[in-house]
């Protein structure tokens, strides 16, 4: 096989929901020192702050950013446990990993909720939160999944954030995966508080994560939380009060992220940055689909983050081998993460065009013909599984 020129810096291009390809700028960023509690660090932080509160357009000037230390499931832990007081009980829309994982999260938290369990795919509509809510007068948040990048599934946010609203309760938006290029303006997505993090549709590099919340909830959240270290508003309440982090921050991550969100920002934003990702999903799922690949979901429900592919069922395919050839070739790709199928995933994010996803839909075609593949085509039971989505 002749593997493709590799990109740049003789990388593999990350086809996955994050960590993803950087540019050569955002890591270049990292090469320098910072002191946490230095004037010109305090100020990065600040304008970081201040530029993701920015990214959310009309009616943001009732929320406030609070980045966290760590993945992007501690800013999810810690917006669950500082925003959910221990008298508080959740309704958990989940169809994924995602969704479940804030669940065993509330678990620990030892906070009282329910989950709508929607499988692997579906999507939670309105008509169900509402009937649930009605149902159940003791629930007082809802937490939603954005971007469900266990199936790549964009989940209808505005839809579920009216349903929330009409019924007088209050929303938590995990937005990990789709926050920078999915818009989410509070005209038009009532919440309370979201989290996303800084190796996601920003293009930084992994090592904190974010919550950008109302300023009246970070006022009400002081002594809510479970955790000193995960305590939203005594962060935030030291940020205000000295610029800086409570405790060591990841620097050179910081500072990565600040050359990613220029970088966005000259790219025209949200809305730019959403149509490359748009378009390099449209050029794979085209490309694959050409080759005999099936995607998990219908076109209405494909978010622009992430493609879930069923396997095909031809014996000659096996998943470790059709991932390895692709990883010859210069391009990592991700495993599947459903229950009902065998399935694996293409990010479309990243420092990544729709040229670039033409190379990864030939370098496909060269592994499935090592392989000897004859048929990318799943099995009738994977599409009968498919068909049960609704339209």
């Amino acid at each position: 096989m002749q593997a493709l020129p590799p990109p740049h810096l003789g990388e593999p291009y990350l086809l996955t929901p994050g960590p993803l390809t950087t540019s050569f700028e955002t890591k270049q960023a990292m090469l320098r020192d910072w002191g946490s509690w230095d004037g010109d660090f305090r100020q990065m932080t600040q304008d970081i702050r201040s530029r993701l509160v920015a990214m959310l357009g009309r009616g943001n000037e009732a929320y406030d950013c609070v980045p966290i230390q760590g993945s992007g499931s501690f800013a999810v832990e810690a917006m669950l446990g500082s925003f959910v007081p221990d008298t508080g009980k959740v309704l958990v829309l989940a169809n994924g990993a995602y969704g479940l994982r804030a669940a065993r999260t509330l678990q620990y938290l030892r906070r009282d909720h329910v989950v709508l369990n929607k499988g692997d795919y579906f999507p939670p509509r309105a008509d169900e939160v509402t009937r649930i809510l009605r149902d159940d007068p003791a629930i007082t948040h809802v937490f939603a999944v954005h971007c469900e990048t266990s199936s790549g599934i964009l989940n209808p946010i505005e839809e579920i954030s009216r349903a929330v609203q009409g019924e007088g309760r209050t929303l938590l938006i995990d937005s990990m995966s789709a926050f920078g290029a999915v818009a989410l303006n509070p005209d038009s997505v009532q919440c309370e508080a979201m989290v996303s993090s800084a190796n996601k549709c920003i293009e930084g590099v992994p090592g904190f994560g974010f919550v950008l919340a109302r300023k009246e909830a970070l006022i009400r959240a002081e002594g809510n939380s479970h955790s000193l270290c995960l305590d939203v508003h005594d962060q935030w309440a030291h940020m205000q009060r000295t610029g800086q982090w409570r405790f060591t921050p990841p620097t050179h991550v910081v500072a990565a992220f600040a050359a990613a969100l220029k970088a966005h920002e000259a790219e025209g934003g949200v809305a730019a940055r959403g149509a490359r990702y748009a378009r390099n999903r449209d050029v794979l799922v085209d490309g694959m689909r050409g080759l005999g690949f099936e995607t998990l979901l219908k076109d209405r429900w494909l978010s622009p983050i992430i493609v879930t592919f069923f396997c095909p069922a031809d014996p000659q395919f096996g998943f470790d081998r059709f991932y390895a050839l692709m990883k010859q070739q210069g391009f990592i790709i991700y495993p599947g993460k459903l229950t009902v199928a065998d399935s694996f995933r293409i990010g479309c994010i990243g420092q990544m065009d729709e040229h670039v996803m033409r190379q990864v839909v030939r370098a496909a075609r060269r592994a499935l013909d090592d392989m000897g593949v004859e048929s990318a085509a799943p099995s009738p039971e994977a599409l009968k599984e498919r068909g049960k989505l609704a339209a």
